[in-house]
């Protein structure tokens, strides 16, 4: 075995590698740009050395520095995560030329399995089912035009070398192919440096079912069983389970024998996921991973094992752990990626600090695998994935009640998040059926992703109380610094001469301003709230946390406040609510803003008008790439493109003006 490892990654899977390593007693090196200098993998690590500049061209995907800082380490192997350079074949090569074992697959098989088109064929010499498509060397547009009319519509467009949704694009109309074809080059040279494209018949409501399976250079193989990913939006995984929920015996046999087959046909070592689509009792081959997977975990609860150490023991030459008969598995997990995003914002990526960070407390049935702490920066440079949640329970129904606890008991604060919304599906009826496919979210977006609702009267009770109770807090702070601690200017009772004692507060929600007025009682407090009273008794903060008797009944949330800026986090609810100060406010409240910004930083991939162009509500104007994703501009009303700022290529910052608009 390894005595020291480099971790060519960051993040939630570099810190779970190291998780790893220190258990059986390797030391790990962490490598880390410059904007991970304070990161958690480079906390976690023996060791840690700086490969360069944020952007991850510069310094995750410098091969040449990753490869110095391990021999500078004296690392035996280098363990490639997920994403960056795990399937990147050159590399692989590059570290077995210095002496350095990769922990992954033979580069032949990183280059078969990492061409779609190429892994097709393979699949289809092995008699492993495929889905009816086209992966020929031809790629101009008449040459897919042509293959999509035999495949018949809807198709989808796929980049041949991709992943993770990019490069990825369905098309129902003929007359559309060519843009989807363009948006999902650009996307794949961006991302993958290759923009070959491939065809599939897209499948009206397929679930997507991946087989997890390990390889050694001894010649065995085994596949762990199988997962469910199909809850995704915009191509990507957001909810996986293990096992599939309602498959036949005999189709998860003959799943996992075909995922050795597609393992064998590439001399396969090592860990890998080969992926498949589920419809009405058949299954297609659609790629293989040739990497862990993000979503390994829910296989780890099932079966007891440890895909990390099993990956440490192939790379180091050992026999695998367990023959086939010798896999079990028990139970069933959830797990859940806990993403900086909007999606009220069609899950826009946001970027920020972490304010409030409190993962569940059940460790038995409960586990949080996380890159970032309280405090920690999401930013633009890398994904904005925050922590996997993964629940574990003797079966489906237990297991959808723990996730759902699970979900209730995170807290997450300062930033935009996923975390209201996974809520609203672990909470959904369909859900806890298992009535799911790769088109659920989209299927039920009404119900997932209602419009903004007002916060209820006992967020704004909340607020009150919290900001209620941090008055009184600095106040006494403030008498006990003072030359007179008994002065009655310490008092924040809210006294008037010949009035009633109340504080009056003014939150603004959503735009709309919501007054709450709070009356002091001698047992407590009445609050006035735009619903009606309410009373209150028996306040008590700590921390952030707060807890209060609420017309008799003893309820507590946590409340986090920046500036002002106050977050509410009830029971998987998150409220956010601005407390107004009139002084900041002005008439030029009432200005119609035309410009058309930049939502993040990115880079301008396309424009579509050019200046003096008339323009109608909804038309694309301009596309920005940020965070691995392209964001495309409309105009918000009928008017004329006034100036176009950036060319194709450019940098923007977030907030800065694209175009100049005037509505008609």
């Amino acid at each position: 075995m390894f005595d020291k490892i480099l971790i060519a990654n960051r993040g939630e899977i570099a810190c779970r590698v190291m998780r790893t390593a220190r258990r059986l007693g390797i030391r790990s090196v962490a490598v880390y740009s410059e904007a991970d200098a304070g990161a958690m993998h480079v906390a976690m690590a023996d060791e840690a050395f700086l490969i360069g500049p944020p952007p991850a061209a510069a310094s995750y995907l410098n091969g040449a520095a990753i490869l110095a800082a391990a021999k500078a380490s004296g690392a035996e192997a280098i363990h490639p995560g997920y994403g960056f350079l795990s399937e990147n074949a050159a590399f692989a090569e590059a570290s077995a030329a210095a002496g350095i074992v990769f922990i992954g697959p033979p580069p032949a098989a990183i280059r078969a399995m990492g061409s779609k088109a190429e892994a097709k064929r393979l699949m289809e010499q092995a008699e492993v089912p495929l889905v009816p498509g086209y992966h020929g060397s031809g790629q101009s547009l008449a040459e897919l035009q042509d293959a999509a009319r035999r495949i018949g519509y809807p198709v989808l467009v796929k980049a041949s070398a991709g992943g993770g949704g990019k490069g990825m694009r369905v098309v129902a109309d003929p007359a559309a192919l060519a843009d989807a074809m363009a948006a999902a080059r650009r996307e794949a040279k961006t991302a993958f440096g290759d923009d070959t494209l491939l065809l599939e018949r897209y499948l009206e409501r397929p679930r997507h079912v991946e087989i997890q399976v390990f390889a050694d250079g001894h010649g065995n193989a085994v596949y762990l069983f199988e997962r469910d990913c199909s809850i995704q939006r915009r191509h990507q995984k957001v909810i996986e389970e293990a096992p599939a929920p309602g498959l036949a015996d005999s189709v998860r046999r003959f799943m996992g024998e075909a995922a050795v087959a597609a393992a064998r046909a590439v001399d396969y070592r090592g860990a890998g996921t080969v992926e498949f689509l589920y419809q009405d009792g058949q299954f297609f081959f659609i790629e293989m991973n040739t990497r862990l997977q993000v979503e390994h975990p829910v296989t780890e609860l099932i079966t007891g094992l440890d895909l990390v150490e099993w990956q440490l023991l192939v790379a180091a030459g050992r026999p695998l752990p367990l023959a086939q008969e010798q896999l079990t598995r028990h139970g069933h997990a959830f797990e859940v990626r806990l993403y900086a995003e909007d999606p009220a914002k069609d899950f826009l990526p946001a970027i920020g600090r972490l304010k409030h960070f409190r993962p569940p407390a059940d460790s038995r049935h409960v586990r949080l695998d996380a890159g970032v702490r309280e405090g920690d920066v999401v930013s633009v440079h890398y994904d904005p994935m925050i922590a996997k949640l993964i629940v574990w329970d003797d079966d489906r129904a237990a297991a959808v009640r723990r996730l759902r606890r699970a979900l209730g008991d995170c807290e997450l604060a300062g930033i935009a998040t996923n975390l209201g919304f996974l809520s609203a599906v672990a909470e959904h009826p369909a859900f806890a059926a298992a009535e799911i496919d790769t088109g659920f979210i989209e299927r039920h977006r009404a119900q997932l992703l209602p419009p903004p609702a007002p916060v209820p009267p006992l967020g704004l009770a909340f607020a009150a109380l919290a900001l209620l109770s941090w008055r009184g807090q600095e106040a006494r702070r403030a008498a006990q610094s003072s030359a007179d601690p008994h002065s009655p200017w310490h008092l924040t009772n809210g006294w008037r001469l010949n009035d009633d004692n109340r504080h009056d507060f003014h939150f603004v929600d959503g735009g709309e301003r919501r007054p709450v007025v709070v009356h002091f009682r001698p047992d407590g407090w009445r609050l006035d709230l735009p619903d009606g009273p309410l009373t209150a008794r028996h306040a008590q903060l700590d921390g952030s946390r707060l807890a209060a008797e609420l017309n008799g009944e003893r309820r507590s949330a946590t409340v986090v406040r920046d500036g002002s800026q106050l977050t509410i986090l009830h029971a998987g609810h998150v409220w956010q609510l601005t407390l107004d100060d009139p002084s900041l406010r002005s008439g030029a409240d009432d200005d119609v803003d035309t410009r058309l910004a930049a939502p993040m930083p990115g880079t301008v991939v396309q424009v579509q008008v050019k200046a003096g162009q008339t323009v109608t509500r909804g038309q694309p104007l301009i596309v920005v790439e940020a965070m691995k994703m392209e964001h495309t501009i409309v105009a918000p009303a009928d008017g004329t493109i006034a100036a176009v700022h950036f060319r194709t290529g450019d940098p923007v910052s977030e907030g800065q003006e694209l175009l100049s608009f005037e509505a008609s």
